[in-house]
């Protein structure tokens, strides 16, 4: 037994039909394990077989020529061009005067390998209404590339090392400008951390906030995951319509609660003045923490603006906000803006640097800032929502009057309320139309102190212009009918959709 030789032979060689000759010819690095009993010509050729057959080498690869091969492999010429010889006789190879050899596109007889029966791949939808991201195809691609141009011009050598675990000082500078004048949220460049998103943010605070985290009862189960990871028990708050029921906070021994107060996810609306004030009341009597989620704070269509609630006490709130809903989930760029008794412990908790955003990402991210780019494209996007909001209430006012929608006065979704025992139904019946949409019930903590309810939570955000009326009609499809049509209980299934009526 011959032991095994691996050779990396590199295909950016001069090629021997090249037309230029002694120009090299594009190429990638070839890894073949010269293994097994045999000659050397008979180990080449099992090897090239080998990297064909498991798609290592696929169909049109160019190969080097065989005079290169032989070199880099220490073995004589014409042992190579026997080998090539062979497998462009038994179909592995094509050799073309000008082209060079490489593998065979069609009629390569690899070897005959069981077939398995897989599931075949789920349907994607045709209509996204998901409330997860923004419309991908507002993004300010020209405003962004000409930010990244600038930020790259006069990035200082610094950007390109290693830096400080918070984040560089530009973007913490106007991000500290921005919040203030847009958010009312009160801060220093020292006391903001940049992240990936709320998500790291959460998982930071969890390895350095003691004891248990009240949680709203309705919210992204991602981030009680989260937090739960992070060692902590997590207590549910009741939430209605004035959001999370603070007053219950006391009884629950918990040290810090998660809130979204100023459009509460999922089920919408503000938190109530007096439940903001009585949050900070509990915060300052009982040294407690406020984690505040403003996720889609920069869009509000029918009311006055709500300040962040960090604005009426900084040292007892952490804000926490992100570009996934403003500008794209796709750039993994966010911000806590933290009490200054924390800042230390969470930049210390950050230091891998593979948590770390890209330097570049956040210099661009302050021009943006800095030019007025960011108010610009929010201005733009917001008369966008909202056009989708006012089109999602009159559609659904027009063919499913039945149907309350809530939550609409800000944000990029809407709550749908929907007759008791039907959510299952209307999702089965908008996945038969290719609409993607989420229920209501996965938002709900298991242990919520309140009945859950029937409903769907419909992002507007996501769709293209030219495909939102047609998700509206899939949607109105998809919908229960109207209870006087059905037994009286406004729990009717909905009946089979005609897909093709909604493609």
């Amino acid at each position: 037994m011959i032991s095994p030789t691996v050779w990396c032979i590199s295909m950016t060689d001069r090629w021997v039909n090249s037309p230029v000759g002694g120009e090299p010819a594009p190429g990638a690095d070839l890894h073949l394990e010269l293994t097994g009993p045999g000659s050397k010509r008979d180990r080449l050729m099992r090897a090239l077989r080998e990297a064909i057959s498991s798609g290592r080498l696929t169909p049109g690869t160019r190969l080097p020529p065989y005079r290169s091969l032989a070199r880099d492999l220490g073995i004589a010429p014409n042992t190579a061009g026997a080998a090539y010889g062979e497998l462009v006789a038994e179909g592995w190879l094509t050799a073309r005067q000008g082209s060079g050899t490489r593998v065979a596109r069609r009629g390569t007889p690899l070897p005959r390998q069981r077939t398995h029966r897989t599931t075949p791949p789920p349907r994607r939808p045709v209509h996204d209404l998901l409330p997860t991201s923004p419309d991908a195809a507002a993004f300010p691609r020209t405003a962004w590339l000409a930010a990244t141009r600038r930020a790259l011009a006069t990035a200082p050598n610094d950007a390109f090392g290693v830096g400080d675990p918070r984040g560089r000082t530009e973007l913490r500078t106007q991000l500290a400008e921005y919040l203030a004048r847009a958010r009312g949220v009160r801060t220093a460049p020292h006391r903001i951390i940049i992240v990936t998103g709320v998500a790291q943010a959460l998982s930071l605070l969890a390895t350095v906030l003691p004891g248990p985290i009240a949680v709203e009862s309705y919210g992204l189960d991602f981030h009680r995951s989260l937090l739960a990871a992070g060692g902590r028990a997590l207590v549910p708050l009741r939430v209605d319509a004035h959001g999370a029921d603070v007053a219950a906070l006391p009884g629950t021994g918990a040290g810090a609660v998660l809130l979204t107060p100023a459009h509460q996810f999922p089920t919408g609306g503000p938190l109530h003045a007096e439940r903001r004030a009585a949050v900070i009341d509990w915060a300052r009597t009982t040294g407690g923490l406020v984690l505040e989620d403003d996720y889609d704070g920069e869009f509000r269509y029918d009311r006055e603006p709500v300040g962040a609630l960090q604005g009426l006490d900084p040292d007892r709130v952490v804000y926490l906000g992100s570009l996934s809903k403003s500008l794209s989930p796709a750039l993994r760029l966010g911000w806590m803006a933290v009490p200054d008794h924390l800042a230390d412990a969470l930049g210390a908790a950050k230091g891998t640097r593979e948590l770390w955003v890209g330097a570049i990402d956040q210099l661009t991210f302050a021009d943006f800032l800095a030019t007025g780019s960011y108010d610009r494209h929010l201005r733009r996007t917001r008369r966008i929502y909202r056009r989708r909001r006012d089109q999602l209430v009159a559609t659904l006012a027009a063919h499913a009057p039945h149907v309350t929608v809530s939550g609409i006065a800000a944000g990029l979704h809407a709550v749908l309320d929907l007759p008791p025992g039907t959510e299952p139904q209307t999702l089965r019946a908008a996945a038969r139309l290719g609409l993607a949409v989420n229920g209501l019930s996965p938002y709900r903590h298991p242990g919520s102190p309140v009945p859950a309810r029937d409903g769907l939570v419909l992002g507007y955000g996501t769709p293209p212009e030219h495909a939102f009326t047609g998700a509206l009609e899939a949607l109105c499809l998809a919908l229960p009918p109207a209870p006087e049509e059905g037994d009286g209980t406004g729990a009717r299934t909905p009946q089979e959709p005609d897909v093709s009526s909604a493609a």
